[in-house]
């Protein structure tokens, strides 16, 4: 009986993806972003001819993205974005009239454009703390009742007798 060794077969190599460079981070709005933003924040909040102008709305998207992309509070905003209350007063009444979604789609739009979305692959990012006001109302008692132990003193320290029946009065028969 002849055996005979086969040499093992070389697995095929894996073909690498035509992969794009992936985008940058975005921390702030660049020029040639900046002009495909501003026409659908224009449309809904247009130029008026009289009264106040309104605020620098680049500084307000810069200071949003940096809000969402840092997970700082609203107060600790730095100050090259403009009053922290402007920012999240323009931010409020974007989200309120749709705007965020319309800003979100159309840059969605865009990277789908340059194929640096991979939707095969997607990320959730969460945080678990304390929910400091959540849970069902009426839930553990504590043990003792304040107002129970503090019912019967009085200003001066001492306790006042406890009006049971008959107790303090003088009976007659």
């Amino acid at each position: 009986m002849v055996t005979t060794l086969h040499k093992p077969k070389p697995k095929p190599k894996r073909q690498k993806a035509n992969k794009l460079k992936p985008l940058p981070t975005i921390w702030e709005v660049s020029d040639d972003l900046w002009q495909r933003i501003l026409p659908i924040l224009e449309e809904f909040w247009p130029t008026k001819p009289t009264g106040r102008h309104h605020a620098n709305w680049r500084k307000a998207i810069n200071g949003i993205i940096f809000r969402m992309r840092s997970g700082c509070q609203w107060d600790h905003l730095p100050h090259r974005f403009g009053p922290k209350s402007t920012v999240h007063d323009w931010f409020q009444r974007w989200c309120a009239g749709g705007i965020m979604q319309h800003l979100w789609a159309a840059l969605a739009a865009e990277c789908d454009e340059l194929g640096a979305v991979d939707w095969q692959w997607q990320s959730a990012d969460g945080r678990l703390g304390k929910a400091r006001f959540g849970g069902k109302k009426g839930g553990q008692k504590p043990h003792g009742s304040r107002q129970k132990r503090l019912q019967g003193k009085r200003a001066g320290g001492r306790r006042r007798r406890s009006l049971e029946r008959g107790a303090g009065r003088s009976q007659r028969e």
